[in-house]
């Protein structure tokens, strides 16, 4: 009996974790290339156009009316804003950071969800990190999910939370449940290392996609348990013995 290569089992784990995630990129890429994923070139484009206009001395005030988001601002203009923060780099954070983590999981993610289902979850975290915002104030500095009301002024923009959201359902729905994990255990030591506004809203939007998973695993549980109705293509007859 011959013995397993030394080093396949690592190979073969490396294959099941990550071998249809990186397939379905590569074949998207190879076939179409920059044309698998005009969403994300779109975005990393109103991106570096944000950052150029912020950083102008005409251009920081209408970024800061149509994209700053605040948790001291009045609800519906945090939501009416929420949407392009998204796309506003954090004036604190060097801006290729932000570009290459929306070139990268927004790119992996337009390919692997198309470009409405990376949008929803893209804007579903966000939304879930603008909202937590005013919930941890509320609850204010002394519990474990509070804030101290002096982030009620932290601008909050940028598409961090937007990229760790995706990054979990991807994993989740390509099978690399041990890399979805992996991004979940790192927010919380972000968290638990520095405990600042960021950090809780990247929570806040995991949790937030952790939720959708589980209602789209319960339904499709459910599709998969209904049986077919007589009448319908898909039904059949039951065969007499």
């Amino acid at each position: 009996m011959s013995r397993p290569r030394e080093g396949s089992a690592p190979h073969g784990s490396a294959r099941r974790e990550w071998g249809p995630l990186f397939g379905t990129v590569r074949s998207a890429l190879v076939s179409r290339r920059w044309r698998a994923v005009p969403m994300t070139l779109a975005a990393v484009c109103l991106t570096a156009l944000f950052q150029v206009v912020q950083n102008q001395d005409w251009g920081y005030r209408p970024v800061q009316n149509i994209g700053f988001v605040r948790a001291e601002d009045p609800l519906w203009l945090a939501l009416l804003r929420t949407p392009l923060s998204l796309f506003v780099p954090a004036l604190d954070l060097p801006v290729w950071g932000a570009l290459a983590q929306v070139l990268l999981v927004f790119g992996i993610a337009e390919i692997c969800l198309g470009r409405r289902r990376t949008l929803a979850v893209a804007y579903l975290a966000t939304l879930c990190g603008t909202l937590y915002a005013r919930v941890g104030i509320a609850l204010g500095p002394d519990g474990p999910f509070g804030l101290p009301a002096t982030d009620a002024q932290v601008v909050d923009t940028g598409p961090s939370a937007a990229v760790v959201g995706l990054a979990v359902y991807v994993c989740w729905r390509q099978g690399a449940r041990w890399t979805g994990a992996l991004v979940v255990v790192a927010m919380v030591v972000e968290v638990i290392i520095k405990p600042n506004l960021a950090g809780k809203e990247h929570l806040a939007a995991i949790a937030g996609v952790l939720v959708l998973m589980g209602v789209q695993s319960w339904r499709e549980r459910r599709q998969e348990g209904v049986e077919p109705r007589p009448g319908t293509r898909s039904w059949k007859p039951p065969i007499k013995s």
